[in-house]
């Protein structure tokens, strides 16, 4: 499936963006522009299912799939979040960017007895302006504003794949590029024991202090100065 894409910058690298479920592709409204000044090309997509991408069936795999018709392999840089982190995990033997980076990647669980099943996401299609905020407290208006439209644009259907299991994907066996996963303070998806595994397989790992799920909103210094050495150069 092909995806509705946004785009920022004409540089001479190209960096692409993946966000997490319930979002879409405007919840990179800073970080695309900041990698436009640092030369690149961004392009993030819209997953199916959310934002102006179509609608259809549903699977890690179905989303993995359409970065691959929507997307151009040898990008010099690939992050995604949360579940986009999982998506590009899957697609990226395909893509071969130069780089990845894993944003708090919905891979495992830190609580593998904590089930979050649709039910609990469709709950958040109607979330307020004044809840987002209380929820976010770090956030700028702005992203609370886009937090609105995109789960206003959002199939609640997208969560469906979860059919009750926990909100668990994989821990990658070994990075197939080079790799950074990025985590929050603290990350409810990886834990200790998966950042062990995931350093002995050759990830590197890095903690933003104090930020939440969706880092790049949460602390978005934080987040491009965990990028030192993937995005900057």
């Amino acid at each position: 499936m092909r995806l509705n894409t946004r785009e920022w910058g004409a540089g001479e690298r190209t960096a692409l963006l993946v966000h997490g479920i319930m979002s879409d592709s405007r919840t990179w409204r800073r970080v695309g522009p900041a990698l436009a000044e640092r030369g690149y090309r961004v392009i993030a997509v819209d997953l199916r299912g959310h934002g102006l991408s179509p609608r259809g069936e549903y699977s890690p795999q179905f989303f993995a799939d359409d970065l691959v018709d929507s997307l151009p392999q040898g990008a010099d840089l690939a992050i995604g979040h949360s579940l986009g982190g999982l998506v590009l995990s899957l697609a990226v033997e395909r893509l071969r960017p130069r780089r990845a980076v894993y944003s708090d990647p919905a891979w495992s669980s830190a609580d593998p007895g904590r089930e979050i099943g649709p039910d609990v996401f469709a709950s958040f299609k109607h979330t307020t302006r004044d809840q987002i905020s209380a929820f976010n407290p770090r956030w700028d208006a702005e992203d609370v504003d886009v937090e609105v439209a995109t789960l206003a644009a959002w199939d609640v259907d997208t969560a469906r794949f979860l059919d009750g299991r926990p909100l668990t994907g994989f821990v990658p066996a070994r990075p197939v590029v080079p790799s950074l996963v990025q985590l929050a303070d603290p990350s409810f998806l990886i834990g200790a024991d998966d950042v062990d595994r995931l350093r002995a397989a050759g990830f590197e790992v890095r903690t933003v202090a104090g930020a939440g799920h969706t880092i790049h909103r949460d602390d978005f210094d934080g987040f491009m100065k965990s990028l030192d050495g993937y995005a900057v150069e």
